[in-house]
């Protein structure tokens, strides 16, 4: 699969560290033979709570559906869907609290990314050429 998967062009910051990542680890589209699309979902909820009413611990779920597609014959090869967590604290000033969402984010893409790629290797033998 190196070299040969196309992921759609991200359109936010997630999308665009959800493709480095895919990048990263199904190399550089060059000799595209799979388009691969997703949507990317994700909540973020307030887990840590002080006495205060204080909200100091947020959870960020992401859940991506994806499609890999065979770009000359327009066929879906395969499919699925990935969902996984992260936290962050908010109990610094705004920008610390801004950054840790901030990483909290790129790291849920990265972990998202390296689901998705580990079940196309997984499943590559029933769909690759």
């Amino acid at each position: 699969m190196q070299g040969t998967v196309y992921a759609t062009s991200p359109t936010d910051k997630n999308g665009f560290d959800l493709v480095e990542r895919l990048e990263e680890r199904l190399g550089t589209p060059k000799a595209v033979v799979y388009d691969l699309g997703y949507k990317i979902s994700t909540s973020t909820e307030g887990v840590g709570i002080t006495t205060a009413n204080a909200t100091t611990r947020y959870k960020v779920t992401g859940t991506i559906t994806w499609t890999l597609t065979n770009r000359a014959t327009s066929t879906k090869v395969t499919e699925g869907k990935v969902s996984t967590f992260t936290a962050y604290s908010a109990t610094g000033s705004t920008v610390a609290s801004l950054t840790a969402s901030e990483d909290a984010s790129r790291r849920l893409m990265r972990i998202l990314a390296d689901q998705i790629v580990m079940r196309l290797q997984a499943t590559s033998g029933q769909w690759a050429k």
